[in-house]
Formats: C-alpha cells, structure tokens, sequence
C-alpha cells in the first residue's frame, strides 16, 4: 500500500517558516525558530554531532518523522541553500526528488543520499518519489513555495507544524496564498513541550 504525501515543518507563531533570503538562513531568527530541533538526541546521532542529547517526546518526534520517510521531494531554492550548508553526508540518508529547471546528473552522497533533478514539475516529482518510497511516505521537504503547490494542487495528505515561541515579523510564509475553497483540515494530534507545540493535521478537498 502506497504511503502518504506529507510535510512536516518548525513555525514561528507569527505564521513563518524562514527568512526572506537565504542568506539569513543560520541566522538569529531561523535558530531561534529550530531551537527544539538543536539539543535533541536523534538530531545529534543523524548529523553525526557525537552522542548524548535531549530525549523525551520532542525527541521521538523527530525519529518517528525521520522514520516513516521513504523519500523527499523539494524545491530548487531549497536544495541551493543546502548544499552549502548540508554536511557531505546529507541528513536525508533517502532518496530526494529537487523539482528544478536545471539538467543535471543525479548527486551521490555518502550515507545513502541521492539527489534526482526532475525538469517535468511537482507531479512528475511525486509520481517518481511514490515509486521510489514503496510502502513508506513522501515528505514535502521545502521550501514553503514548493509545498504552497503541493498543497494548492491537492497532492498532500497531512502535516505537521512545530509552532515555536517565536516572532519573526517578515520572511516566508507558510500558507501566503494558499488556495483556501479548496482545502478542509482536521486536526489528529497536539502535543506540547516546553520548547514547542507539535500540530498535525489531516488533509481532504472541500
């Protein structure tokens, strides 16, 4: 049985999920944004940051994400801002779909990651990843443009939202135009910790 399309996103109270440039991204704002994320313990051992760190729901959050991912799907802006960022051993350990205009050979990385450049939009994207996941889900990766178009188009099944203590004021919204007559929500899970409010929700067309 095919898995589900999802995506799972950290946002700030005010309604974003980044900075306006990625330049900013490392900066204040976006670390004060992912603070949950830092300490925990399944994100030290999936970055190779040494062991310890934080446990607890926040943290089997994290891992049960991870886990339940068969392959991601993201966006060309996104996939520029990390690979300056990611460590040569990508944290995805998946294969990952970058939905792009730019031709370009598959990128191999160590630890299992390999990015597929697909020129034929977000559907053609999906219906590579859904192959490639088997039983396993899709997760919407980024950035908020791409999943803004998987959502308009119907294609998501759920998400989730770590709504974090935080202000931004300006960036990226999540949901700055999204198509609102056709999409109904229903929420299956909230879960708080002291960090960070985890909101999962439910996807179907009205």
């Amino acid at each position: 049985m095919a898995g589900k399309v999802y995506f799972g996103v950290s946002m700030s109270l005010d309604g974003f999920i980044a900075p306006d440039s990625p330049k900013e991204l490392m900066g204040k704002q976006w670390m004060e944004l992912q603070r949950w994320v830092f300490p925990l313990r399944f994100f030290r051992e999936n970055l190779k940051l040494g062991k310890g760190g934080e446990e607890g729901r926040d943290n089997d959050i994290a891992r049960e994400t991870y886990e339940r991912t068969g392959v991601s799907v993201m966006g060309k802006r996104m996939f520029d801002a990390g690979e300056r960022m990611w460590p040569e051993e990508a944290p995805f350990h998946t294969p990952v779909f970058v939905v792009t205009h730019e031709k370009r050979d598959p990128w191999e990385r160590p630890g299992g990651t390999t990015f597929h450049f697909v020129n034929d939009g977000i559907e053609a994207a999906l219906e590579l990843a859904r192959e490639a996941a088997g039983d396993r889900d899709v997760r919407i990766a980024g950035g908020g443009e791409t999943i803004l178009e998987y959502l308009n188009a119907g294609l998501i099944d759920e998400f989730s939202i770590a709504l974090s203590p935080v202000l931004f004021g300006s960036g990226i919204r999540l949901f700055d135009g999204v198509d609102a007559s056709r999409i109904a929500l229903e929420q299956i899970r909230a879960e708080h910790s002291p960090k960070v409010t985890h909101l999962t929700y439910s996807v179907r067309q009205r």
